[in-house]
């Protein structure tokens, strides 16, 4: 229900929050509005990006390899978005204009992982580049733009849920619903579920056990929940009967959940080889053994050079008693200068002859 210059009166009673207006346009240069919902999802990208950039220095993956990587996944993530969105609602695009006229709204975040991974699995596999490693980075990262471009929605006023009287229900007025309708506020549940995942997952990172568990945490814990808000929408996609993105969350999310627990288990048996942040402790502690003789070591060069000095003392120590038994030496012991005890003893004898 993406609408351009949507005016909206938005409110939360339960939770004291008044009817407050929103519009869908944000400022216009001349003719040319710029949406709300462009600006919001633009931002979930950079943040996105900037996420992969900031992991990439700890996943050991070139910084370069990164933004070459985020042209090519954003651009296919939209196309993937698009064109999920349009066959899921192929009768109402019957013009390449409306098939392409995306700033007019729809698009579906599955359509958009789908779209991005494949880009993205081409991308890497040309490179040369652990797909595993990269799409652990990849999974937190969509999910904070989840975060951020869920608020797109709520500038047009829509990606809302039933009707409810709970206390955090969420009021709407616009020229569509004239009289306020107080209904789920479906985009904040994805929206606040996304970033627990989010913390949850960036807490558990470094101690994943093989590359890859961080993707199939992402995916599982999105499905679960995508799974039971999509219960709540009033604007799903359908095939038939069924909500495909309900049925793709709860795809998803048992698939995940098994080749997470099986493949742990594996790892447990050293299966798969270490991971980065695996190799890097093992340095860690490594380091600190080889530390340790240290001390030892520092003490036995020390006692090796106590003897050597020990031994050249004794070596000198002869040639030192032989020198004092010289008469020089004997004299100048006493104080005098040689022959001046003789002397004196002549003089003595003189002095009592006279």
């Amino acid at each position: 229900m993406s609408s351009r210059n949507l005016e909206s009166f938005i409110s939360f009673p339960g939770l004291g929050i008044e009817e407050f207006k929103i519009n869908s346009v944000a400022f216009k240069i001349g003719n040319f509005e710029i949406v709300w919902y462009g600006i919001i999802i633009t931002l979930g990208i950079v943040a996105a990006v900037s996420y992969v950039i900031w992991r990439a220095h700890q996943e050991k993956i070139k910084t370069d390899d990164v933004l070459d990587l985020a042209i090519y996944v954003v651009l296919a993530g939209l196309v993937g978005a698009r064109l999920y969105y349009v066959l899921m609602k192929l009768s109402s695009y019957d013009t390449l204009y409306k098939i392409i006229a995306v700033w007019e709204g729809g698009l579906a975040i599955y359509g958009g992982i789908i779209g991005g991974s494949i880009a993205a699995a081409i991308f890497l596999k040309v490179k040369h580049i652990s797909i595993a490693r990269v799409f652990d980075m990849l999974g937190p990262a969509v999910m904070l733009g989840q975060v951020i471009g869920r608020w797109g929605n709520f500038m047009n006023a829509e990606a809302f849920g039933e009707a409810t009287t709970l206390p955090w229900r969420m009021g709407i007025r616009n020229k569509y619903y004239p009289e306020t309708i107080y209904v789920h506020p479906t985009f904040l549940y994805e929206s606040l579920w996304n970033l627990l995942g989010f913390t949850v997952i960036n807490l558990l990172y470094k101690k994943k056990r093989f590359d890859g568990q961080v993707l199939l945490m992402y995916v599982a814990w999105y499905g679960l929940g995508r799974m039971f808000i999509e219960g709540l929408r009033t604007d799903s996609l359908y095939v038939g009967d069924i909500r495909i993105s309900q049925l793709v969350a709860f795809v998803t999310f048992v698939c995940a959940s098994m080749l997470l627990v099986v493949m742990l288990a594996l790892a447990r048996r050293g299966r798969f080889a270490p991971t980065v942040f695996m190799e890097a402790a093992a340095g860690t502690a490594a380091a600190g053994d080889n530390a340790e003789p240290a001390p030892a070591e520092s003490v036995l060069a020390e006692s090796k050079t106590a003897k050597s000095a020990a031994a050249e003392s004794a070596a000198t120590e002869p040639v030192a008693e032989a020198g004092t038994d010289t008469p020089e030496n004997a004299e100048s012991t006493d104080g005098g200068e040689p022959g001046e005890t003789k002397e004196t003893e002549n003089e003595s004898k003189d002095s009592e002859g006279k």
